[in-house]
């Protein structure tokens, strides 16, 4: 009969998964629906990490992945702080004039270098909290949901 100790040591990995909410205007450039105005979505992501508990009995963070704490900070940082009551645009697309007035009045505004779909906007965010994770920690999935029934997800595994 193992002790509790032993079995946690022998579980391995495990998934832990931290929200966040957000307030991003975009369009769509060339698209031909709606989404080719500027409008904005109540933006809700899923940030899921892949690690094994800290063992060290002497360690602060004893049974954790990793601190939700330390995550918060991170995608905070990389993506909420930047994308929260911002407005997206294609920076290869006309909407950069647009840009350049809003800028000018004061707006927050971001330029990617890609059509700010759900789908690319997951794939940067992937990026960018994946460059900032401890070594032992990886990112196992991201689900950024842009509706009450819309939503894109990247997982390490297709990538």
């Amino acid at each position: 009969m193992h002790t509790f100790a032993t079995q946690i040591h022998i579980m391995g990995n495990i998934r832990i998964t931290k929200q966040f909410n957000f307030e991003t205007g975009h369009a769509l450039y060339g698209y031909d629906g709606k989404c080719r105005n500027v409008h904005g979505h109540s933006y809700k992501l899923s940030v899921t990490v892949i690690g094994t508990p800290i063992t060290d009995t002497s360690h602060v963070k004893l049974g954790m992945v990793i601190d939700f704490g330390d995550l918060k900070k991170i995608v905070q940082e990389e993506i909420v702080n930047q994308f929260d009551h911002a407005t997206v645009f294609n920076k290869n697309t006309p909407h950069k004039e647009l840009a350049k007035e809003l800028t000018n009045r004061g707006h927050n505004v971001i330029l990617a270098d890609y059509q700010p779909t759900s789908e690319n906007m997951v794939i940067d965010f992937a990026s960018k909290i994946k460059a900032r994770l401890p070594e032992n920690i990886k990112l196992h999935s991201l689900k950024l949901q842009e509706t009450d029934t819309s939503f894109a997800e990247w997982y390490a595994s297709d990538n």
